[in-house]
């Protein structure tokens, strides 16, 4: 075992304790960026002026009335940038555009002594525009060939040979949604400069290293005059990991400018209308089997909805191709990625990054195409799945270790579901219910873990060991509620033999930890807690020479547990405290700056090969749902999952990452219906769903009936911090397995063997518009290719599947 997946004895580490402010959370104690402001003198309020049309050219803006409404101190615009205008990493993203080029877009804001104030002035700027044509649907970008960025292509074989080989090819198309983050805190930043002008912002986000330095150059300044501190996050799942940059720099600005405190945090309609959200996509594709229904071959287009500018939406569809495979070996394949670019916010990273869009791809296809070849979805799954001994790699090169636990998860969720058992049930279910049916869906999960970039799979901490024997860390990641600081102060004291009640975690801040990488693509604890872990190894190194010195042998024969430290064979004891000590007392070094960088990555992303995942993280779940036939209105009965945590650092951190993975992704798929107004009228390009009211979000009632969720036992992962692995994106994908038996039911209600077309998301109208197609459908009873499809009108509108 190395030495990093090595645990010591009784270690804290893969004990299940609550989060480390459940307590604040639940009582309001806990402060987030927003609740500072109260604490702060003198600060002025941020309010944007918003332009309410999809695109066009700013011909004049008068910015006087607004400094005629009472309490309005100044109002920012493009004139008082010093240094770069513009709030992305490519950029391509002006922070006071001169052109608008969404509906929302802001284009200059104010300052007032109160948000009342800052409001009233906002609606009184004027700004002339000279409107332009605009695209908004992602369909009619593509027939535009309205496109930016990147467009990779992997191909791994050869595709055309593979389709000549196969008995049974169908092509379709599939385009799904985009879904909005919605978490709990909007965007917010509270910017202030010091006595010698040094600028420290106050900021909600994933990626404090990238927040300051685009507070910097917007400033004209080093990143050394800029610090940036992230106290907590209500929520970011992604969406604060490019997009908070903008509002902290607006506040870094007017504080500049002005002397004060500043305040930049949006209302919800706000959030909503000017930050990005997951990249829907539209998706071309042609499949071919072989007689036993194996893929021979794979072609596929896959098309991200890009928005106004670039933001991450390249490394977002190299993700969507690298996980267009899921669980799946494809020997030959041909996945081009696009990005088109719309009228619409900026899309950005959501949990999964991609990955989600293009497993749902395959899965999609799986599930139209099963009942065409006469299989069980179950069963065409399984028969391509990865195997392990067989030499095969992804459609971009890299091997798939441990792929035995692909079947592993499968077995266990469906021993633990009693899924045989339930298929026949369920099939007796519906036999005597004409009106009512169930359907319950099996689907499983290959989720890479590390950035696409290499170079972001880098990770810092400093630790500080005081006189008293108390413990500071610091690292680079950030909380957003997903428990990443408890199990960095589990990795602490498991690392130097302490009890938990020792240490202390201070908030994440660019002056204590630098170049960190943003808190996502799941690698939070990987990168951060390796870290931690080595600053701390570090100091126990030191530690024990002192302990052997006082002890009377060999530091190598020392060991720390539990507070304690004891030679072994010896019956002589030195507590922590003490042994701290003696330590300041000899001039020892009690801190350390910790340092990982993830190993044997490599990527070429011109010829879209390497090996740029650690590993890859398995699940599986089975999803039992019981529709209405004549309203398409759907319940979950029961849902069992069994996921692959390696050895969980925090077990009790990862159930409720997998849950609420899995909740989050049955939204994506099943409810949340992003709507824009496509049509010619003034609104154009104008987000309907714009609050709670109109955007239905999962609840307590969508939550399934019965829901298990089990971590996977024996599942060390070497080379990991303490054998541990990720856990936040994965789980989401599992979600598929609820519109998968969406689709099963539907297709009961028709004749045997016929092909669903579901449209995602499966809302309710969309689930009877396919039961509908399945009562009209010609069956396929004998798997005959080409009969049986059962196309629903869902709002993807997607075209027909086809049958070669």
């Amino acid at each position: 075992m190395s030495q990093l997946s090595q645990r010591p004895e009784k270690p804290v580490v893969g004990v299940s304790m609550p989060h480390e402010s459940a307590v604040q959370h639940v009582t309001g104690a806990a402060l987030y960026t927003d609740d500072l402001v109260h604490r702060t003198k003198d600060v002025l309020h941020a309010y944007p002026v918003q332009v309410m049309k999809a695109h066009g050219r700013i011909s004049q803006l008068d910015t006087g009335p607004a400094l005629a409404v009472p309490g309005v101190v100044r109002v920012l615009t493009g004139a008082d940038v010093p240094g770069v205008n513009d709030a992305g990493m490519k950029h391509d993203e002006p922070l006071f555009p001169d052109t608008v080029m969404f509906h929302g877009h802001a284009v200059a804001w104010v300052l007032g002594e109160t948000l009342e104030a800052a409001r009233l002035g906002a609606a009184a700027v004027e700004v002339d525009l000279d409107e332009q044509p605009s695209l908004i649907a992602l369909r009619d970008a593509i027939a535009a060939e309205s496109f930016h960025g990147a467009r990779p292509v992997m191909l791994t074989g050869d595709v055309d040979a593979g389709f000549a080989d196969s008995a049974h090819v169908f092509s379709g198309e599939f385009e799904f949604s985009d879904q909005e983050h919605f978490y709990l805190e909007t965007h917010a930043a509270l910017a202030l400069v010091d006595e010698s002008g040094q600028v420290f912002v106050q900021s909600s986000t994933q990626h404090p290293s990238e927040t300051q330095e685009i507070v910097a150059h917007v400033l004209g300044l080093h990143s050394h005059e800029v610090t940036v501190q992230c106290l907590r996050m209500g929520g970011g799942f992604g969406g604060k990991e490019m997009q908070p940059h903008g509002f902290a720099a607006v506040a870094a600005l007017g504080a500049r400018l002005t002397g004060r405190p500043v305040r930049v945090r949006l209302n919800r309609t706000q959030d909503l209308t000017m930050s990005g959200k997951r990249h829907g996509f539209h998706a071309e594709w042609r499949i071919g089997f072989d007689a036993e229904g194996r893929i021979q071959a794979l072609e596929a287009t896959l098309t991200a909805d890009g928005g106004w500018s670039l933001d991450l939406s390249e490394p977002v569809v190299a993700r969507a191709l690298c996980h267009i495979d899921n669980t799946y070996w494809i020997p030959n394949a041909r996945v081009a990625g696009r990005i088109a670019r719309t009228n619409k916010v900026s899309n950005t990273a959501f949990r999964g990054f991609g990955g989600p869009q293009g497993m749902l791809v395959i899965e999609d296809i799986m599930g139209r195409c099963a009942p065409l070849l006469g299989l069980d979805p179950m069963e065409l799954r399984e028969r391509n799945f990865y195997r392990p001994g067989q030499g095969q790699t992804t459609p971009y090169g890299q091997p798939v270790t441990h792929s035995e636990r692909i079947s592993t998860v499968w077995q266990q969720v469906c021993a633990d579901g009693r899924v045989a058992d339930r298929h026949r049930e369920i099939a007796a279910f519906n036999a005597a219910h004409p009106n009512t049916k169930r359907g319950l869906a099996v689907t499983g999960i290959k989720f890479g873990i590390s950035f696409n970039l290499t170079a972001f799979n880098q990770g810092g901490a400093l630790v500080l060991i005081y006189k008293d024997g108390s413990v500071l860390i610091n690292h680079g990641g950030t909380e957003m509620g997903q428990g990443l600081h408890t199990k960095m102060l589990q990795v602490a004291a498991t690392t130097l033999g302490i009890p938990l009640h020792k240490v202390r975690l201070a908030p994440t801040r660019t002056d204590k930890v630098p170049n960190t990488s943003a808190t996502a693509a799941s690698a939070g604890a990987d990168l951060n807690g390796a870290a931690v872990k080595n600053a701390c190894e570090q100091l126990r190194e030191r530690l024990l020479r002192v302990a052997g010195g006082r002890l009377g042998t060999n530091a190598s024969d020392v060991r720390i547990v539990e507070g304690v430290a004891r030679a072994l064979g010896g019956d002589e004891e030195l507590a922590w405290d003490d042994l701290v000590r003696t330590a300041y007392l000899q001039r020892v070094q009690l801190s350390a700056a910790g340092f990982y960088r993830t190993e044997g990555l490599h990527w070429d992303a011109k010829a879209f090969r390497g090996s740029p995942f650690k590993y890859f993280s398995y699940g599986a779940a089975a999803a039992e749902v019981e529709v209405d036939g004549f309203t398409g209105a759907y319940r979950v009965r029961r849902v069992d999952i069994v996921h692959d945590v390696g050895d969980s650092l925090s077990p009790m951190i990862d159930i409720g990452q997998v849950e609420g993975g899995f909740v989050q992704g049955a939204g994506w798929l099943t409810l949340e219906d992003m709507r824009w107004d496509t049509g010619d009228g003034p609104g154009r390009g104008r987000l309907l769903t714009q609050a709670a009211s109109t955007y239905k979000l999962p609840s307590f009632s969508e939550m399934p009936e019965e829901f298990h969720v089990r971590l996977l036992e024996n599942a060390t992962e070497e080379g990991a911090v303490y054998g541990s692995k990720a856990v936040g994106e994965p789980p989401l994908m599992l979600a598929f397995s609820v519109r998968e038996a969406l689709r099963q039911a539907a297709a009961a209600f028709g004749p045997a063997g016929v092909s669903v077309e579901l449209a995602s998301p499966a809302t309710p109208e969309a689930v009877y518009w396919a039961i509908e197609a399945s009562r009209r459908a010609t069956g396929s009873p004998n798997g005959h290719p080409g009969d049986g499809f059962a196309t629903g009108a869902g709002r993807t509108g997607a075209a027909a599947l086809s049958g070669a």
